[in-house]
C-alpha cells in the first residue's frame, strides 16, 4: 500500500479544525449570555404592572423636597447618606437641586433578597466611610415600609453621635410600619403593593425606568 503525503491542503484543514475546536467553548458562552437576555426581556414584557408616578410627577415632587431641604439647612454643614442601591438615583437628582453645599457617603443594607416580601433580617453589607461626629445627617432612602431597614441604620449611625440626623424618603408605605419610626422628608405616601422603577427593583429589573410602576400581582 502506497502511503499518502499530506499536501499543504490537508495540514490547512487541520489547522482550521484545531482553530475550530478552540473557539467551540467562546461560541458556547456567547449562546448562553444571549440566551439569559432574552430570558430576562420576556420575563420583563410578562410581567403586569401599571404607572404610579410620572417622570413628571416624580421632577416635581423632589424639586419641592430639595426646596425645604436647603431652607432647613441653610448656613450649616450637611451631609448626605444614601443607602445603596435603591436610593441612588433619586439622591443624584435631590443633590443636584440642593441649592446648599453637602458632601455624600453611602450605605448599603440587605433585608430583601430575590422576593417582593422583606426577609425583616437586616445585615450591613457596606458601612459609611465618613467621620459624622458632631455633623448634621440626612438619611435618603428609596423607600421605608416596614421601617427595619431603616430603624437599624439610624441605630448603627447614632453610635457615631452626630449634631443631628434626619430621614427623607422618596416613598413611604405608613401601613406596613412594624417600628416606631416617621421620616422627616417624604416623597410620596402610597398604599400596600410591589412598586418598581426610579431606582426600585424586582431581581434588578425595572431599575432603571424613569416611572414609577407598582407590580399586579
Amino acid at each position: 500500500m502506497v502511503k499518502q503525503i499530506p499536501t499543504d491542503l490537508d495540514f490547512e484543514f487541520h489547522a482550521r479544525g484545531i482553530i475550530f475546536i478552540d473557539i467551540l467553548p467562546s461560541l458556547w458562552l456567547v449562546y448562553v449570555i444571549l440566551k439569559s437576555v432574552r430570558k430576562k426581556k420576556f420575563i420583563m414584557n410578562e410581567i403586569s404592572r401599571e404607572i404610579l408616578f410620572s417622570r413628571a410627577e416624580i421632577e416635581k415632587r423632589v424639586k419641592e423636597l430639595a426646596d425645604q431641604i436647603s431652607k432647613d439647612y441653610a448656613g450649616k454643614e450637611l451631609i448626605i447618606i444614601g443607602v445603596l442601591r435603591g436610593a441612588f438615583i433619586f439622591m443624584a437628582d435631590l443633590i443636584r437641586e440642593i441649592s446648599i453645599p453637602c458632601k455624600v457617603d453611602f450605605a448599603r443594607l440587605a433585608s430583601y433578597g430575590a422576593s417582593s416580601e422583606s426577609s425583616g433580617k437586616v445585615v450591613m453589607t457596606k458601612d459609611i466611610e465618613t467621620s459624622i461626629k458632631d455633623k448634621n445627617i440626612l438619611i435618603v432612602e428609596d423607600i421605608v415600609d416596614t421601617g427595619l431597614t431603616l430603624q437599624y441604620l439610624v441605630g448603627w449611625l447614632k453610635e457615631r453621635n452626630p449634631a443631628s440626623m434626619k430621614i427623607c424618603v422618596f416613598l413611604d408605605k405608613r401601613k406596613r410600619r412594624k417600628v416606631t419610626l416617621e421620616a422627616d422628608y417624604v416623597g410620596f405616601t402610597i398604599e400596600d403593593g410591589f412598586v418598581v422603577g426610579y431606582g426600585l427593583d424586582f431581581n434588578e429589573q425595572f431599575r432603571f425606568s424613569p416611572d414609577i410602576y407598582v407590580i399586579k400581582q
